[in-house]
């Protein structure tokens, strides 16, 4: 049985991570968030985690650290976390099965919660 995550990275997320807490001092990782905001209602945070907090959920993967705040785990189950460069814009991006609108500006979203039960069996189920 693997591990339980939350949220999934890919490599080139995984790089951008290493890339952050590489440039700033007692950096652990990444933390990410939700919060209300936007036109569509709610808004992804990504903080610099100096402190890791235990009740966070902790995925990592080949040395990059991202921790998921507790309150925003039912929203993130199942979100795969990526990074892209374009000629418009940097940053992560978040293909979230819970999303179930975006704003045009792509800046906030509308998030439904995850199922509940399907967490705690992932979670339990990992765990044996």
């Amino acid at each position: 049985m693997g591990r339980f995550a939350v949220i999934t990275m890919t490599d080139k997320a995984a790089d951008r991570v290493r890339e952050i807490v590489a440039t700033r001092d007692n950096a652990h990782g990444i933390r990410l968030g939700i919060k209300k905001g936007g036109c569509a209602g709610m808004e992804y945070t990504v903080d610099l985690v100096t402190e890791p907090n235990p009740k966070d959920d902790h995925i990592e993967r080949d040395g990059a650290h991202v921790y998921v705040a507790p309150e925003a785990a039912l929203f993130l189950f199942g979100t795969e976390m990526d990074f892209e460069q374009t000629t418009l814009r940097t940053g992560f991006t978040f293909r979230n099965p819970n999303q179930s609108s975006a704003c045009g500006c792509g800046e906030s979203v509308e998030l439904k919660p995850a199922d509940l039960k399907a967490l705690a069996e992932a979670r339990a189920s990992s765990a044996v």
